[in-house]
């Protein structure tokens, strides 16, 4: 398996979410890296370390402005889908803008809008430009409706990636 550095930022380039994982392949979803449990990843250049428990499956979409971890038990949620600009490969690297917005589906089936006020916010402080907003939240309700309804990747995609996974840092 291929090492990737996985790097999210905010707009305007600053650091996010930072971390390694590993490629596991692609198919028409996108492209599915693992992050196993033991991982540490940081949040910005100088944020302390958090690590990650549990096996983490991630799909980044060719053209699409999210990005989606497949949570493994006992995480309480199932999956957290990030809405992002298009992510971009680079190298070993895969990089792209955090919208704030996030769709979160617990195991229970529960489904979650979360940073609806992070989102507002940066649109002020971050100065998005006014299709970033546009196309952020028309992803987000997407998002509502496709891993509601487990349509695409959120069926149950990652099961194959998964079984492919090391688990192991």
């Amino acid at each position: 398996m291929t090492d990737v550095r996985i790097v999210f930022r905010k707009y305007g380039g600053a650091l996010h979410w930072h971390h390694p994982g590993r490629l596991l392949g692609d198919d028409e979803h996108g492209v599915w890296a693992e992050v196993p449990g033991g991982t540490v990843a940081r949040k910005g250049a100088d944020g302390p370390p958090v690590t990650w428990h549990t096996t983490v499956i991630m799909l980044f979409p060719r053209n699409a402005w999210w990005t989606a971890s497949f949570n493994t038990p006992p995480n309480r949620s199932e999956i957290y889908v990030d809405v992002t600009t298009i992510p971009e490969w680079r190298d070993d690297e895969v990089t792209m803008y955090d919208l704030d917005l996030d769709v979160i589906r617990m195991r229970d089936g529960r489904l979650i809008l979360d940073d609806e006020d992070e989102f507002a916010l940066h649109q002020v402080l971050l100065n998005y430009p006014p299709d970033f907003i546009i196309k952020a939240q028309r992803t987000a309700l997407w998002l509502m409706n496709a891993a509601g309804e487990r349509k695409g990747p959120f069926g149950g995609a990652h099961l194959a990636w998964l079984s492919k996974a090391t688990g192991k840092v």
